[in-house]
């Protein structure tokens, strides 16, 4: 009985009862049939895709099998949710098929942060339909309708509510902090990206959901949902990575390996390895090109679409006859490595 994920941790419910957040310790991918077998002996699995709200009588049984299982920090997790008053629940999701609810999607986003997945490595189709917006606060995510209540209760006991954003997605590091990064400002980072082991995230860097950097890399402009950055890539300060996510065209845009997008420029096409864009220069996929042969005498004049997924590509905006041009690119950028050693 093979499961795509399997995830235990706690759940935060509005005052209906509804979930509207859901943090997972350990989330599995792939997890073994034996433990699928076992958790569905204590959990009662039916198969599909499934939530449910734990008993704290069930939660030494599942310490029980994530402990045979190998998977130490769940079982440690069960153990010590068995006297616990929060909301309790386990998600198992037998096929990455659209998510169905909140905790279905908090965990998909949450196997992306932990690298299990890669950025469109997992179907988060319909997802923001799913969300609430949430105040996400001092004193734990609360759902707006019931935010007033919930300040003036805490007035009334002598505290001061702090909401740090209103959003659908929280911040990456209040649930995650992947090995091996550093983010000046974790606000700028949301649940769902995938910050690759040595990635730099500077101040005014941003990383949306589904979207992410592959390894070491200097992140310092935005990188928009559904996004990847390769290995050893710069993205400039001020610079911006087009995404899919608000209409536009349906191809995938990323970086290849050791590219640098230059401070303030932009990119709507996809670019393979050892691609540099000019500082303050946007390319799109309908920008009109002019190819330079190697003595930089135009040879003919594309649009950037037809670029799509080179490699070794210069881009930069003629000072005399403003029109963007593009030539093989001779020198592949090299990171600061000092500035990544410690990561």
């Amino acid at each position: 009985m093979s499961y795509f994920s399997l995830a235990v941790g706690t759940a935060t419910r509005n005052s209906e009862g509804k979930i509207i957040e859901a943090w997972f310790p350990q989330p599995l991918l792939n997890p073994e049939d034996s433990l699928i077998q076992g958790v569905g002996e204590v959990v009662k699995l039916n198969g599909g895709n499934e939530v449910f709200v734990l008993e704290n009588s069930q939660m030494n049984p599942l310490a029980g099998q994530f402990n045979d299982a190998g998977h130490t920090l769940s079982a440690q997790f069960c153990r010590a949710a068995e006297s616990s008053h929060q909301t309790l629940v386990l998600v198992a999701l037998e096929t990455d098929s659209a998510p169905s609810s909140v905790a279905e999607g908090f965990l998909k986003l949450q196997l992306i942060s932990h690298r299990l997945i890669k950025p469109h490595g997992c179907s988060l189709e319909g997802l923001f339909g799913l969300l609430h917006n949430i105040a996400w606060t001092n004193e734990g995510p609360i759902d707006l309708p019931e935010l007033a209540e919930r300040r003036m209760e805490a007035r009334l006991n002598g505290r001061v509510l702090e909401v740090n954003c209103v959003d659908k997605f929280p911040k990456m590091a209040d649930y995650i902090v992947p090995e091996g990064v550093r983010i000046a400002d974790t606000a700028r980072v949301r649940l769902g990206a995938h910050i690759g082991k040595g990635t730099t995230v500077m101040h005014e860097g941003f990383v949306n959901f589904n979207a992410g950097t592959e390894s070491v890399s200097m992140v310092e402009g935005r990188i928009t949902a559904g996004v990847m950055v390769g290995e050893g890539s710069d993205v400039g300060g001020g610079s911006s990575i087009m995404g899919t996510l608000s209409g536009g065209g349906k191809v995938v845009v990323s970086l290849g390996k050791n590219c640098l997008l230059g401070a303030n420029a932009g990119v709507g096409i996809p670019l393979g390895d050892g691609c540099t864009v000019e500082a303050g220069l946007y390319i799109t996929a309908g920008t009109k090109v002019t190819m330079l042969d190697e003595k930089k005498q135009p040879v003919k004049t594309v649009k950037a679409r037809e670029l799509a997924g080179q490699s070794n590509l210069l881009f930069w905006r003629n000072a005399e006859t403003g029109r963007v041009e593009c030539l093989t690119n001779k020198s592949a950028i090299e990171l600061n490595e000092a500035l990544h050693a410690n990561n």
